[in-house]
């Protein structure tokens, strides 16, 4: 057996020498740079974190996380959170005095007004060691983690800590699930406690009661960077998006309870956005699909936020059921506090004033109520209302907190949306009736027809308004659960997969829960061509099972694979959390993003070798090695040999080592400086390596430094 026996255990030792570093480092410094990440990357939702406190999500090429669904690429739905907090008649530690003083949580500020001590992620479990022949793709992420404790209930839990120069300490913790009904949204817990701590330092320097506290969010959400290749303009950033709310009548429901009877509930305190039409276009771009290729529908995400708990006040811990005070949308701009001095007062009374929930800067640029519903019938694009970019728009308060005290916000923020693949189905049916080769009828959500293709794409993608209020109440049910919800078993602690010449071989050591009464077994799921598309079940193995073989691939192809652990689903029988049934440990934690193969053995001689296909055509691209459509192969090759490949005209662009031993190697079409290859003749030249002998015979049948080439010729 090739499986690691030792590896959870040297793992372990690892992990646990890491922490102590890490939390000796906590204790030698309580500073911690503000542009410090934190990587949740345990569900279908994903995203950072950074140690100021709030998220801008730009990363010098695009705008980065939140997301979902997480294993394809530029799936990214976020763009900028906006924290503003502030106070009345506040005296700074110098003396000076401001009739508002109010903070913005940045990047710019970090060490200067906004002081982050801790950032850090506390993990329930040792994540699985993940190898792909050999190669281990899963410990980099180990980086992610500063602590284990078994005893947390959460599979991750995010904690930020922060000092401002009003005193007020912010604590921020991120709660994150991968129970599959629970693992697409995020759990966020602030508390702002008035410590009078201004800097790095534990000293307090202000003692005051801070009046008139209030605290507002602006979310901007993409949604999504992918559905923006379609849509165009700078949905990258959110330029047509929608917002609209719910729960106006929250008070008259507040303490219910959400059950599977009745899942998707209008009156939680929600507010969430998704992508509109960009009035340049002149077809119908919502959902984005992808017109130039197979029609899938690229923007079908929504993204918002629920209010789960606010506090009455200092004393009283209870929901308060009639904050936030505003919930609506609001545009860019948005005010500023400069850098939080006596001559940056003025801009800090306008902040302020936008804080007791008056839009900035007038009432053209936002308001407390339903965006989408208010100007969707006048507007298609919603860039038309404001001309600019908009954001789901949350204020509260106004509070005292006298010194000590504190005040407690939880929020949900998810995303959710049509399923890959009925956004494919879907988007395949629009294409070919936008083209003229399908005149319907096509089937709506609820069963009805219609011949209006615009109308059948869009009302499949505005089901995710109630996928997304789906998912806030399972958010709700979870956080008044105290995070009691039905667990899955947990993963294996290794799961290895080998390329071989006729079957790819699958081993894994058990789960940690495979003792426990309802634990049923294993199951293992399949993609074809690349790590980013829909897997398919391919085998259920019961208890005590640590290896399959799968026979099924296909020379040249390129799979990957993800186990899970899955119980009886007898501790997930009463349905107050999410649907009753068998629960599954997430795919992620197991999943291979580098492929496998099913090798042919060493060519017999430098006779043997072919490229293929040859010539390579890109119209011919999705069928020759699907999900892979730049690939080219070298076949029956030494299993040692170095192959480069020249232009015709002799100029060296790529080397490839290569020494596993088998017969076949593979090449994307890029250059060493990571071009793409342009139309022409190309030149593959082999050099074996060592030398090599018939396994069967011991007659050698490569010397080193024998050599061949291949042309072959690429059409672009």
């Amino acid at each position: 057996m090739n499986i690691r026996q030792t590896m959870p255990q040297v793992f372990i030792v690892i992990g646990l020498i890491f922490i102590v570093v890490i939390s000796n480092t906590a204790i030698l410094f309580s500073q911690v740079e503000g542009t410090k990440q934190r990587h949740m990357r345990v569900g279908s939702l994903q995203t950072n974190y950074t140690a100021y406190g709030s998220e801008r999500a730009w990363n010098n090429q695009y705008y980065e996380g939140l997301r979902w669904p997480a294993q394809y690429p530029y799936t990214d739905n976020f763009v900028i959170e906006r924290l503003y907090f502030g106070v009345e008649d506040f005296v700074d530690e110098d003396g000076n005095e401001y009739d508002a003083y109010s903070a913005y949580i940045t990047a710019g500020l970090a060490g200067e007004k906004i002081f982050p001590v801790k950032h850090e992620q506390t993990s329930r479990f040792e994540p699985p060691a993940v190898y792909v022949d050999g190669i281990d793709i899963k410990s980099q992420y180990l980086r992610d983690i500063d602590n284990y404790d078994p005893d947390q209930i959460p599979d991750r839990i995010i904690t930020n800590v922060f000092n401002t120069s009003m005193g007020i300490t912010v604590e921020r913790r991120i709660f994150a699930c991968t129970q599959e009904y629970h693992d697409n949204y995020f759990i966020k817990e602030y508390t702002f406690t008035n410590t009078g701590i201004t800097d790095y330092s534990n000293d307090v320097k202000l003692e005051q009661t801070l009046t008139g506290f209030r605290v507002s969010w602006r979310e901007r959400y993409s949604v999504s960077r992918e559905g923006s290749f379609s849509i165009g303009g700078s949905q990258s950033w959110g330029e047509h998006s929608w917002v609209t709310r719910r729960g106006e009548d929250y008070p008259q429901h507040a303490g219910e309870q959400i059950t599977e009877d009745d899942p998707i509930v209008d009156w939680l305190r929600a507010g969430f956005s998704w992508a509109g039409q960009n009035r340049n276009n002149a077809w119908d771009n919502i959902g984005g699909p992808h017109r130039d290729n197979d029609g899938r529908l690229r923007a079908i995400q929504h993204a918002g936020k629920v209010v789960l708990h606010v506090d009455k006040n200092n004393s009283d811990k209870d929901d308060d059921p009639y904050q936030p005070h505003v919930l609506g949308w609001h545009a860019s701009p948005y005010p500023s506090v400069g850098d939080m001095s006596p001559r940056s007062a003025a801009q800090m009374n306008e902040t302020y004033h936008f804080l007791k929930g008056n839009p900035y800067p007038n009432t053209d640029f936002g308001g407390n109520y339903r965006m989408y519903e208010t100007y969707g019938d006048d507007y298609d694009d919603p860039n038309e209302v404001h001309g600019r970019s908009t954001a789901v728009w949350f204020v509260f308060g106004p509070w005292d907190i006298e010194h000590g005290e504190s005040i407690r916000i939880v929020f949900a923020e998810g995303v959710d949306g049509l399923d890959r693949k009925m956004a494919e189905k879907i988007g395949r049916q629009w294409l070919r009736a936008f083209r003229g080769d399908d005149d319907g009828p096509f089937e709506l959500p609820d069963g009805t027809m219609t011949s209006d293709e615009n109308e059948f794409k869009n009302e499949w993608v505005y089901t995710g308004r109630d996928s997304i209020m789906q998912t806030f109440g399972r958010a709700y049910r979870n956080f008044n659960m105290n995070y009691e919800i039905p667990q899955p078993p947990l993963p294996p602690t290794l799961f290895e997969v080998n390329s071989g010449g006729d079957r790819i071989s699958l081993e894994w050591v058990g789960s940690p829960s495979e003792s426990e009464a309802d634990f049923a077994g294993y199951k293992i799921y399949r993609a074809v061509g690349k790590p980013d598309t829909t897997f398919e079940k391919i085998a259920t193995l019961g208890p005590g099972a640590r290896s399959f073989d799968d026979t099924e691939p296909r020379r040249g192809a390129a799979y990957y694979y993800y186990i899970v652990a899955y119980n009886d689903g007898s501790n997930n029988t009463s349905g107050k959390a999410n649907p009753t049934g068998e629960l599954h440990s997430g795919m992620f934690y197991t999943m291979t993003t580098e492929p496998a193969y099913l090798q042919r053995a060493p060519g017999q001689s430098l006779d043997d070798i072919r490229v293929v296909p040859n010539p390579y055509n890109i119209k011919a691209r999705h069928l020759q090695y699907p999900g892979e459509p730049d690939k080219i192969m070298f076949l029956n090759i030494p299993g040692q040999c170095v192959i480069r490949i020249y232009t015709e005209r002799g100029d060296l662009i790529e080397t490839i080592k290569h020494t596993d031993g088998s017969g076949d190697a593979t090449w994307q079409s890029i250059t060493s400086s990571r071009q793409i290859v342009v139309s022409g003749i190309y030149i593959a030249h082999f050099t074996v390596t060592e030398d090599q002998y018939d396994p069967d015979t011991g007659e050698m049948q490569f010397r080193a430094g024998d050599s061949a080439f291949r042309k072959f010729v690429i059409i672009r």
